[in-house]
């Protein structure tokens, strides 16, 4: 695969690279709202979830969002009954912004995931 991309784990689809036009969505999305500690170019800032799925997710900001392209590090907590699991699962991402989108009050970013680790609590 050639492009300037950090990918492992999986396949990158078309919509997931960096000027893609037509995003397809290849993953079931979940409705949840999780705090996430996210690390950016600005430095540490404050979030929550709207909607996760295992190669992305949709989240919210009171600050200004991050670059579209820009990378971003965070780690969200998943509750066990939502993982299938006996106990929660810190999930630590590495990914990058690929949209931003205003809803009202509300300024939205969405992100794909290159890279993940699981980490039971």
């Amino acid at each position: 695969m050639q492009g300037p991309w950090k990918f492992t784990g999986g396949t990158l689809t078309e919509w997931q690279r960096p000027g893609a036009r037509d995003a397809v969505r290849t993953a079931v999305r979940f409705p949840l709202k999780l705090a996430l500690h996210l690390k950016t170019e600005d430095g540490i800032v404050e979030a929550t979830t709207r909607d996760v799925s295992s190669n992305g997710l949709l989240f919210v900001m009171t600050s200004s969002l991050p670059r579209i392209g820009s990378n971003i590090e965070f780690t969200m907590d998943m509750p066990a009954q939502v993982m299938g699991w006996e106990s929660d699962v810190s999930i630590h991402c590495m990914g990058r912004v690929v949209r931003h989108a205003q809803t009202g009050d509300e300024s939205m970013a969405a992100a794909v995931i290159d890279e993940y680790f699981l980490k039971a609590s």
